[in-house]
Formats: structure tokens, C-alpha cells, sequence
């Protein structure tokens, strides 16, 4: 990404909804290639997406006005991060960001890096103490974006039929 493109971060509306699917898709695809077992079980789908979006979880990241990366952010509600093997960092009020997705012609960009930004700001902006997410152990690419951007490995979740890694960062 250069300077010049215009990035926004927006929640998604249900006009959004056939390209975040598209996303989704090409996000799932790309894990089976990868070798991952995440995503590969039939979530998340079309449904799942059209919930986020009329529960108002969905966001985007836009470049240019292209729908680049997709995210749910949900306030508060995971009932599997209250049976961690570990512990969080805080007991405060938190924003867990799920299915993080990155349409084929953005990849390798930094976007994720740029959407979490963009979530710490968001996060800041609800006076919400926190930011909690898991993934996949062989999600190699997000385990190194978390690290990054600085969140701290706090045990395991068991999520969607699976064992996740769990992290939170602390942002006020």
C-alpha cells in the first residue's frame, strides 16, 4: 500500500454482504491450501456473515473503496473465553475480534496490521479496556501478527470444535 490510497475503516452494511462472502471464501481456500484444519469445517458461512452484519459485527477496511479485509468485532460476549486453560490479563470490559479475512488481491499487504490499528483506535474510542482474540496453532501468519502488534499469549479456548491459542492486549 503506498500513501496515496485512501484507507477507511466502516462497519459493514448488508449491501457489503455478497463481497465479504467472497473474501470469506477465498480466506477458507487459502487456510486448505496452507494445510490448516481452521475454517474448514463449514464456518464460517454465509450465515454467519450475514449475522455479524445485522448484529453489527461486521467491519471493513476499504482501500480505495475496494472492500479489502473483513472482521467481526463483538463487545463483551464469547462464552468460550470464560473457560480459558490460562488466564487473561484483565476482567474488564473487552472487543474480541473474530474472522479476520483478506480479499486474495490485498494479501501480503500489511492490511491486518493496518485493521488491528484501526481496532486499537476503535477499542480506545468505546473507553473498552481491552482486545481479546484467538486462532488456530498453524495459523502462522496471524500468530505472527499478534505478536507484533504486541498482545501477550494467555492459554487456550476451545472454539468452533477446536483448542485456539488465546491473546489479549490492554489498550487503556
Amino acid at each position: 500500500m503506498t500513501d496515496n490510497n485512501e484507507i477507511h475503516f466502516r462497519k459493514a452494511t448488508s449491501e457489503d454482504r455478497d463481497h465479504i462472502w467472497e473474501i470469506i471464501q477465498q480466506a477458507i481456500d487459502r487456510r486448505r491450501k496452507d494445510g490448516s484444519s481452521q475454517w474448514q469445517n463449514g464456518y464460517p458461512n454465509l450465515g454467519t456473515i450475514e449475522s455479524d452484519i445485522s448484529k453489527n459485527f461486521g467491519y471493513v477496511l476499504t482501500i480505495d473503496g475496494r472492500i479489502a479485509v473483513y472482521t467481526a468485532l463483538i463487545q463483551n460476549d464469547e462464552p468460550a473465553y470464560s473457560n480459558i486453560d490460562g488466564k487473561w490479563l484483565s476482567d474488564g470490559e473487552f472487543v474480541v475480534v473474530h474472522r479476520v479475512a483478506v480479499h486474495n488481491d490485498f494479501s501480503g499487504k500489511g492490511l491486518v496490521k493496518i485493521l488491528f490499528d484501526k481496532i486499537e483506535d476503535f477499542t480506545k474510542s468505546c473507553g473498552i479496556q481491552s482486545i481479546k482474540v484467538d486462532t488456530n496453532f498453524d495459523n502462522i501468519a496471524m500468530l505472527k501478527i499478534l505478536e507484533s502488534k504486541g498482545y501477550t499469549y494467555c492459554g487456550e479456548v476451545f472454539l468452533s470444535g477446536g483448542i485456539r491459542k488465546a491473546f489479549e492486549k490492554i489498550i487503556i
